[in-house]
C-alpha cells in the first residue's frame, strides 16, 4: 500500500487534525512517517528608510519558535507507536516546499488538511494544498 507517508502541517488546529489520518494509516500500511512543516523567509527588511538587519540569533529563534509545530505530530506519533522523522524547511512558497519535499523523500502519499475556503476569497487567497494537488504526481489525502 504506501511505504513512507509525509504530513504536511503549519502548526494549526486545522492543520493538525489531518495529523491522526495520516499516523494511523502508517501504523495500518508499516509505513514511515516524514512530517513536514514550512517556515516562511526571515529576510531583512526596509521599514521607512532604515535597513533592519535580522540577526544570526533571531533567525536561529524563529527556527526554534518554528519547529514547535511538529510537538502536536511528535507527541502524536508516540502514542500511536509510529516512528517519526520531523523535519522543517524554509520556503516562500509552502506548496513547493511539500512537493519537493515528498518526492525528494521518495514518498508516496501526502497528507494535509483543506482550510476550507470557497467562494472569493479561495480565489483571492488560493490554496496550499490546491496547488500540492495541482502541481504532484503524487497522491494527496485531504482531510478537513
Amino acid at each position: 500500500m504506501y511505504s513512507h507517508i509525509l504530513i504536511a502541517t503549519d502548526g494549526s488546529e486545522l492543520a493538525n487534525s489531518a495529523v491522526p489520518h495520516g499516523l494511523e494509516l502508517a501504523k495500518l500500511a508499516g509505513a514511515k512517517v516524514t512530517a513536514l512543516t514550512v517556515r516562511p523567509h526571515l529576510d531583512d527588511f526596509v521599514a521607512e528608510g532604515v535597513v533592519v538587519t535580522v540577526s544570526k540569533e533571531d533567525r536561529e529563534a524563529f527556527k526554534k519558535e518554528v519547529d514547535h509545530h511538529l510537538d502536536f505530530v511528535r507527541k502524536k506519533a508516540e502514542e500511536v507507536g509510529v516512528e517519526l522523522k520531523a523535519v522543517q524547511v524554509e520556503s516562500g512558497e509552502p506548496w513547493k516546499a511539500i512537493v519537493g519535499a515528498a518526492e525528494g523523500g521518495n514518498c508516496d502519499l501526502i497528507v494535509m488538511a483543506s482550510h476550507g475556503r470557497r467562494g472569493l476569497s479561495a480565489l483571492i487567497f488560493g490554496s496550499e494544498t490546491y496547488d500540492v494537488i495541482t502541481h504532484c504526481n503524487i497522491p494527496v489525502l485531504v482531510t478537513r
